[in-house]
């Protein structure tokens, strides 16, 4: 799809032609994103996604209650095409951070850290700390 993406409908790369090697390793122009991963780690995106796009009634994707989608080979992502758009992994976040997110969000902090517990960089089931200035 990306590849489509970038020859026919962006079409910024109508000649390109790399080997199967180059694909795997990335080596186009651009790149492609998507919930779950680590440039964009939080699942729940979609669910915005999915109801900007009216994903289900335009084209029969489907989210399930752990946010997969179906058909199961289908796939989101947000794509870009400058060339010097690299991917790149959020990395671990505190719970400040996750706070933060989820008050943004409209979220519960305890789905937030739920959806986000791959990234944490803290136990959620301990107590904060608290840090006391001097």
């Amino acid at each position: 799809m990306h590849e489509l993406v970038r020859k026919n409908h962006w079409g910024y790369a109508p000649s390109e032609q790399l080997p199967v090697d180059d694909l795997i390793g990335e080596k186009y122009r651009g790149i492609r994103p998507a919930p779950g991963y680590p440039a964009q780690p939080d699942h729940t995106e979609k669910q915005q996604l999915f109801k900007i796009l009216d994903a289900e009634a335009k084209v029969g994707m489907k989210l399930t209650e752990s946010l997969a989608m179906l058909p199961g080979s289908s796939v989101s992502g947000l794509y870009f095409s400058h060339p010097q758009a690299e991917y790149f992994g959020v990395g671990r976040i505190d719970r400040d951070q996750v706070s933060e997110y989820a008050i943004r969000k409209g979220m519960e902090m305890r789905e937030a850290e739920r959806w986000l517990a791959p990234i944490l960089a803290y136990d959620p089931t301990q107590p904060a700390k608290i840090v006391q200035e001097a």
